[in-house]
């Protein structure tokens, strides 16, 4: 069988552009395998996914549809390979737990490189999956040496496509997200742009809410306003006190971080103007 490459295009939009890049695949003899496109009209953008078959080489593909494309187009010609991926967690152990299970399962297209946690608590749990587990302690620690231990750790793993942020409940410094911008995914619990920050349960108590949620999403500079990749919810009531919400919420929080990851892991995913467009 041949091997699959995943082309996404993101540019502004005029008339042509999918007969343009279609006629390209038919000429180098690809079979597409899928096509999806979308127009934002508000801001005039294009965005394109395509799935092809053949014998290609990536970078000459990728030179020839540049030039029927728009000036700053953002092309990618995506060839097959897993991603190596980090996961990063403290103490809970749901959703670090759930991705492991999948992980193991064969239902993730990547290579887990090593869980970092700043406790010592989830190893016996990723010991059982034979993953190499790393504590990077922050006791005794200020925030910004402690994440200068955080970063040394992870650019000793090499070259990494994505961060997940599986309950990693330490907010990140404008350093750590831009050293890997674009790549760090994480899971709120709460249904953003509501409850933002710290205890959204017990916000969500308060108010009187009547549905509870969760929302994966990249991380950016302020906090829990990057763009959204997943969302779902869980209907409750007013018998529910904060910590029932919790219990209830850990269902639905790692059931939206693993689908946001199978998302990103299959490059579905194109983020503008911090909002996400996903096919």
């Amino acid at each position: 069988m041949k091997e699959q490459y995943r082309i996404l295009i993101q540019c502004n939009d005029e008339k042509g552009l999918v007969y343009k890049v279609s006629s390209i695949f038919y000429h180098r003899n690809l079979n597409i395998i899928s096509n999806h496109e979308f127009v934002d009209k508000v801001h005039n953008k294009f965005f394109m996914r395509s799935v092809v078959a053949g014998d290609l080489d990536a970078q000459d593909l990728k030179q020839e549809i540049a030039k029927v494309l728009p000036k700053d187009t953002i092309l990618d010609v995506i060839a097959p390979r897993k991603k190596r991926i980090v996961l990063m967690a403290t103490k809970e152990s749901h959703a670090l737990g759930d991705i492991l299970i999948r992980y193991e399962a064969g239902e993730l297209d990547a290579e887990i490189v090593a869980v970092v946690s700043n406790y010592n608590l989830l190893e016996p749990l990723v010991s059982k999956f034979d993953i190499p587990f790393y504590c990077v302690s922050h006791v005794d620690l200020d925030r910004e040496n402690h994440e200068k231990k955080v970063l040394e750790c992870l650019a000793s793993f090499g070259e990494l496509d994505y961060i997940v942020l599986a309950k990693y409940m330490r907010i990140l410094t404008s350093r750590f997200v831009e050293a890997y911008e674009d790549r760090i995914i994480n899971i709120h619990h709460s249904f953003l742009p509501a409850f933002i920050g710290a205890n959204p349960y017990k916000q969500a108590y308060e108010r009187g809410v009547k549905i509870i949620g969760a929302t994966a999403h990249f991380v950016n500079n302020n906090l829990d306003e990057g763009p959204i990749i997943a969302q779902d919810v869980i209907h409750i009531d007013h018998a529910y006190g904060w910590e029932d919400m919790q219990r209830s919420g850990k269902d639905v929080e790692k059931i939206v971080l693993s689908k946001a990851l199978k998302l990103v892991l299959e490059d579905r995913i194109f983020v503008h103007a911090n909002k996400t467009v996903i096919f």
